[in-house]
């Protein structure tokens, strides 16, 4: 049997792929070749661009950064004001890859830094950080933000635009090239340890430094990011994501347990443990929540100490201590109740003071407050001490 299909046959498929075809190759013949290469050519060209496209677009936040350092002569890593271990593990980790690309940097921070743990920190790791108190003490126009994302604590900073920002903390600052805000993080040390692994970095426990081409991390900077997210997150016990683990896996094989002992337990001042005293006698507690007025103090930093220890009472469930040093009031706040968000219940006590700002994460927040403001001057009417508290207290309680 002999079967035939005849081409354009109404109801025959063959014979209407044959018709397309046909069409299709006079439609092609009757254009002008130029306009038809072209054409082929403009089609390479987007595909072209848009595989780049891709590519940029999923290249990790590691190699992103490092090839905007590279585009720089010298930066300034910025620190928040009075930095603790996290923000300088950051700094220094932001200047292990901008040394493979042969930029300048310089570490620098607004205000002090006084915590027993993070001078400690500062000087068991041979820091070479600057203090600036002026936007024009910069030493680069091309500035980095590390571990908060909007410049503060300085004259100028709000004209401060950072080309890059890297931080685990909630805001709306951005870099003006390159931003990576995990406010999720438990610490910003782990956002830079997914760095270094993205570029292939080595520990030098690992390797022969002085024959390695690529990056290596020094013993220091092992140790101090490691002990960045210890502190970030109350040693891995609040806060913690898995993230934080695997960093703390990949550095452990390269730090210095000694190092690392020395800056865990560093001596204390007394004013330290006066402060923290002070807290726990003069306390007000109201269900399961505490709040302690400090009075004038001289080491600002006593202040969250003194927060964390009164949150080990049994009993209480959130803290806020506040203690009064150059004419600033300094909160801080602990929680360990699902029920208050310690970052949104000091940010709402003080949105309608003037020259105050406040906020943090669920488990830790704080703030600073200028007492004359709080007095009353400026557009608000001002807030006594004892309305304060009851502010406090109300938040803490979950009333608008």
């Amino acid at each position: 049997m002999v079967v035939r299909f005849t081409a354009g046959r109404a109801g025959d498929p063959s014979g209407q792929l044959v018709g397309l075809i046909d069409r299709t190759r006079n439609g092609l013949e009757a254009v002008d070749p130029l306009v038809l290469s072209a054409a082929v050519l403009a089609m390479l060209l987007l595909a072209a661009g848009s595989w780049w496209l891709y590519r940029w677009l999923n290249r990790p936040p590691g190699r992103r950064l490092r090839r905007l350092v590279a585009r720089q002569d010298e930066i300034a890593v910025l620190m928040h004001p009075n930095p603790d271990p996290d923000a300088m593990a950051c700094a220094m980790g932001v200047a292990a890859i901008a040394e493979t690309v042969e930029t300048d940097v310089t570490l620098q921070y607004p205000g002090q830094i006084r915590h027993q743990e993070n001078r400690a920190f500062r000087t068991v790791l041979e820091l070479d950080l600057d203090r600036i108190e002026t936007a024009s003490e910069l030493a680069a126009d091309t500035v980095v933000l590390v571990d908060h994302n909007t410049a503060r604590g300085f004259t100028g900073a709000r004209d401060v635009e950072p080309i890059a920002v890297v931080d685990h903390h909630p805001g709306n600052g951005a870099g003006t090239e390159f931003t990576d805000v995990r406010p999720e993080y438990g610490a910003a040390s782990t956002i830079v340890t997914e760095y270094l692994r993205q570029l292939d970095a080595t520990l030098e426990a690992a390797v022969d430094a002085e024959v390695s081409d690529g990056l290596v991390v020094s013993t220091d900077l092992a140790t101090g990011l490691l002990y960045g997210i210890q502190s970030d997150t109350d040693q891995l016990t609040k806060g913690a994501t898995p993230a934080e683990f695997d960093a703390c896996a990949f550095l452990f094989d390269g730090i210095d347990e000694d190092d690392l002992d020395r800056i865990s337990n560093p001596q204390v001042a007394d004013e330290v443990l006066q402060t923290k005293a002070d807290a726990i006698r003069q306390k007000r507690v109201e269900g399961s929540f505490a709040i302690c007025d400090v009075g004038e103090i001289e080491i600002v930093d006593a202040i969250p100490q003194a927060a964390d220890e009164l949150l080990h009472l049994e009993g209480v469930t959130a803290v806020v201590v506040y203690g009064e040093s150059d004419d600033t009031l300094h909160l801080s706040g602990r929680s360990r109740d699902d029920r208050v968000h310690m970052g949104e219940t000091l940010r709402h006590v003080v949105e309608d003071i003037p020259m105050a700002s406040a906020g943090g994460h669920a488990r830790m927040g704080g703030g600073q407050l200028s007492v004359e403001h709080m007095n009353g001057l400026g557009p608000s009417e001002g807030v006594s001490k004892d309305e304060f508290e009851a502010r406090l207290f109300r938040a803490l309680s979950g009333e608008r």
